[in-house]
């Protein structure tokens, strides 16, 4: 199981300035590197200080020139609010600046009040998604390209300049068991997560996916899992009751984007009560000391989940975050490379 972090771009003290948030995120892809993720993974958001954003590409291409093998995903690039035949010559300047380590992360959206103020509405994203992914998948591989749909009708056009990956690696954000299996059998990798679920949800997902990649074939071999899920390797417990603390109130305005109203005031998401208790979110998250945090992922190696995309950045201060990023590096990434745990 290879290991993946989340650049969570989470800044609820606004005055720490945006130059300084996104050099941090620099240096934790650098040190993401040095320590032996596999992976490293840009959000995207617009308007917000939560997952702050707004252009995961030029991201992913300044992570690129400071780094010299690190795969690098948008996790989650928001297809329905960009217009495909202009996304498609990003992606491709993305892929070639980025030297093939760009995976392409991709989904509908999920915070109701960003798609609204951004003119494509959640109730009506899925749909755009569907019809954005297959334009954006023809102008990446064919040339002179036409299309008549509901959202976009143009005549014959061909992205220049191409890209140098045949095809861009693609990702599909999924939580539906059916949208998880139909990404997979039509050859997308899937990113998935259970929130505040328990091992049967995991394990259905998983299972989704696999019966995906069984209707695909021998492609389906080479596809791979990710399950995202907030992490933190504490010191000891007293740092971990902490850091819970503190992710309760990153929960607090996540709710608020993802399933509450969306009160925002210039630009800072305003923390909203929470129906989960501190020690109930506990039980869902990987904020724990070493023992617990190996028994909990061993779950999902067990399981075959094929990447955990760990989402870092909760509130604490940058020197926590990092010394957290160090001993995850040092204890679990080489536990689990070394491991011969059995995929069920």
């Amino acid at each position: 199981m290879e290991f993946n972090h989340f650049l969570t771009s989470y800044m609820p003290n606004v005055n720490i300035g945006s130059k300084v948030h996104f050099e941090n995120m620099l240096k934790e892809s650098v040190l993401a590197e040095k320590l032996g993720y596999a992976t490293v993974s840009i959000p995207e958001h617009h308007l917000i200080n939560l997952l702050m954003m707004p252009s995961p590409l030029q991201m992913a291409v300044k992570i690129a020139s400071i780094t010299k093998k690190i795969n690098i995903t948008t996790g989650i690039v928001v297809l329905p609010i960009h217009d495909m035949r202009t996304y498609a010559g990003e992606v491709t300047t993305a892929d070639i600046l980025t030297d093939r380590r760009l995976i392409l992360g991709v989904g509908r959206g999920a915070f109701p009040w960003e798609m609204e103020r951004l003119g494509t509405p959640i109730e009506t994203s899925k749909e755009k998604f569907v019809e954005s992914l297959e334009v954006l998948q023809l102008l990446l591989k064919d040339k002179e390209v036409s299309y008549q749909g509901k959202f976009y009708n143009f005549e014959s056009i061909t992205i220049m300049p191409r890209p140098i990956s045949n095809p861009v690696q693609m990702m599909v954000a999924a939580m539906n068991l059916e949208s998880i299996k139909d990404a997979a059998s039509r050859g997308f990798h899937v990113q998935s997560t259970v929130l505040s679920g328990n091992k049967e949800l995991l394990l259905s997902r998983v299972n989704a996916f696999k019966e995906g990649c069984e209707i695909l074939g021998e492609k389906g071999k080479l596809l791979k899992l990710s399950m995202q899920r907030m992490a933190y390797l504490a010191k000891d417990d007293n740092d971990a009751k902490e850091k819970i603390k503190m992710a309760h109130g990153y929960y607090k305005r996540f709710d608020n984007m993802f399933t509450g109203p969306g009160k925002v005031k210039s630009g800072s998401v305003e923390p909203l009560p929470r129906k989960q208790s501190i020690e109930e979110l506990k039980d869902n998250l990987l904020i724990c000391t070493l023992n617990e945090m190996i028994d909990k992922l061993s779950l999902y190696a067990e399981s075959g989940v094929d990447e955990v995309i760990l989402s870092s950045s909760f509130g604490q201060s940058q020197n926590d975050l990092e010394q957290s990023m160090q001993r995850i590096g040092e204890n679990i990434i080489p536990y689990f490379k070394k491991s011969n745990i059995k995929v069920a």
